[in-house]
């Protein structure tokens, strides 16, 4: 069995299943009408066409909801709406979701009909207040829902209880895309066939909001990245270029590590609408000067991630022995915070909420691993903050300033009652193939590898562990010399290059030693050679 072979049958993937797998059909794709409330959605949406309602399609700054509008917008236009405007909130000014005085403005503004994408499951007061002032509101979402959904026309989730739909796991973008699906057998304008040119939005929000890449999501985003190769859109090809991404080569790495973070840098230091323009520009000048203008913003986001990482630390050093760690500052962007969080989960092992003290109020961002829910730790603190909520592995608070000491103690006690054990163990890495010599590890396997693609959440790269390597030559690099390069040779004698960005002091292992590493392969293209590499995620000391 050849390593690309055993690879595939540590997933399960044999025999059909393999076939499925590896060719995704994007015409296996399931019935939008098993989602709850899709044909409400539709009635009400063929009658706004007919009467030509006002609609507001109601966005979020992240790029789920920022693909999701655009996919909207566009769909709308092809059917033949002709009164269709976006409202994307500030999140310094209205904050995340459907607000009330969002709402008002928006009825002010005329609007009969309010379409929420990524959105407004949790929004009964808000959807209830549209409803007085005579104003209908279909949700298309996908976040968690209450047992009774908010008084809409229609709230369309594949996570409410009483759905029929196949596969739950579906990004905002791709609840938003399923509406276009129905409205293609009811309406006219977008020809079965057509929509396909909606998936380079739809793959971009499926990769950057980390939904699982299995079934409808892994075939979406599998042809959606086909389509971004030859995308139409001047601001996706604008962003690409800017972002040095090769069109010819884009994968799911591209989209979350090269375009995902540029979008999201709009919203984290000033406002999403800047890629929600840059999305709809039609003048490639205009698309350039938004692709331009995010990744300036962009570099102005690392500048201030970093310093305030560096400080977050200083702080996490108090609360260290804590199994939760809760981290605040007033001059840390609680646009940015997010990723802080992320950044001390990863160094400390423990769950995080990182809070921007702004006043008597303070707002954070959560990160969590294993089986700890940091969403349910905020709901066990409902009593002391404003309002809060999320998912498993990332959610958001507000909570009153004088009481963050309070929700430290809480969210800690919390921890403690879920009796959790070797939870930093989940953080380690699990080998799919143990190899025993480097020879196997070929350019001819990357691309066996490559046909796994697109690679993220429920599909991560392969993973190859090798025992008893010898370590002949350490190489530090970067000005700070913070990144590694090992050269290991295997018991046959073969060498191979394993290589480390950031890297914890524990990776910079000294000749002689013999270690196991857990690594993934990629291949080094530099000054015309090419080398298939390690990229280091683990080893010990034998």
């Amino acid at each position: 069995m050849t390593l690309f072979e055993q690879i595939l049958s540590a997933r399960g993937l044999q025999g059909k299943a393999r076939d499925i797998f590896l060719s995704p059909d994007y015409d296996a794709r399931h019935d939008p009408f098993l989602l709850p409330d899709m044909g409400a959605a539709v009635d009400r949406l063929v009658t706004a066409l007919q009467n030509q309602d006002r609609i507001t399609i109601y966005g979020d700054y992240d790029i789920d909801g920022l693909t999701a509008t655009t996919l909207l917008l566009d769909a709308f236009e092809s059917f033949g709406f002709k009164n269709v405007e976006a409202f994307i909130p500030n999140r310094f000014v209205e904050g995340y979701g459907l607000t009330v005085d969002a709402i008002e403005k928006i009825a002010a503004d005329g609007a009969q009909l309010i379409v929420t994408v990524d959105c407004g499951s949790l929004s009964h007061t808000e959807i209830a207040r549209a409803n007085e002032l005579g104003v209908d509101v279909i949700v298309t979402d996908h976040h968690n829902v209450a047992d009774t959904p908010p008084p809409a026309v229609a709230t369309i989730n594949p996570k409410r209880k009483d759905h029929a739909y196949p596969f739950i796991d579906l990004a905002g973008v791709g609840v938003a895309f399923k509406l276009v699906q129905a409205l293609q057998t009811r309406l006219e304008g977008l020809p079965l066939g057509q929509e396909k040119w909606l998936l380079d939005l739809v793959a971009l929000g499926t990769v950057c909001d980390v939904v699982t890449l299995v079934d409808e999501n892994r075939a979406n985003v599998y042809w959606g990245l086909k389509v971004l190769a030859q995308t139409r859109r001047p601001g996706l090809k604008a962003l690409m270029a800017v972002a040095a991404v090769d069109a010819d080569k884009v994968n799911a790495r591209s989209l979350g590590f090269g375009l995902g973070p540029r979008m999201n840098a709009a919203g984290r230091l000033e406002t999403a609408k800047h890629a929600l323009e840059m999305l709809r520009a039609s003048d490639g000048m205009q698309a350039l000067e938004k692709a331009q203008l995010l990744d300036a913003l962009n570099t102005a986001r690392r500048s201030d991630q970093d310093k305030i990482l560096k400080a977050a630390i200083i702080q996490a050093e108090q609360y260290k022995e804590d199994p939760v760690l809760v981290v605040s500052h007033p001059d840390w962007n609680h646009g940015i915070i997010g990723i802080v969080a992320a950044k001390l989960l990863e160094r400390y092992k423990r769950p995080t909420y990182v809070l921007q003290e702004m006043g008597d109020e303070s707002k954070g961002s959560a990160r969590s691993y294993g089986d700890f829910s940091a969403a349910d730790a905020i709901r066990a603190a409902d009593d002391i903050i404003t309002k809060g909520g999320g998912h498993k592995l990332a959610a958001g608070v507000t909570l009153p300033t004088k009481s963050i000491d309070a929700f430290r103690r809480r969210v800690n006690e919390f921890y403690r009652t879920q009796n959790l054990f070797n939870q930093e163990a989940l953080l380690l890495p699990r080998e799919e193939v143990a190899l025993d010599l480097f020879v196997e590890v070929t350019e001819g396997l990357l691309d066996e590898i490559a046909q796994l693609e697109p690679f993220g959440n429920g599909n991560p790269e392969p993973i190859l562990k090798i025992n008893n390597a010898l370590v002949i030559n350490q190489r530090r690099m970067g000005a700070e010399a913070q990144h590694v390069k090992l050269e290991l040779r295997d018991t046959a004698g073969h060498a191979m290059q394993f290589l480390a960005f950031s890297a914890p002091k524990e990776f910079f292992i000294e000749p002689g030693e013999t270690v196991t590493v857990w690594f993934q392969p990629i291949l080094n293209e530099w000054q015309g050679k090419r080398s298939v590499e390690g990229r280091i995620l683990h080893l010990e000391i034998l």
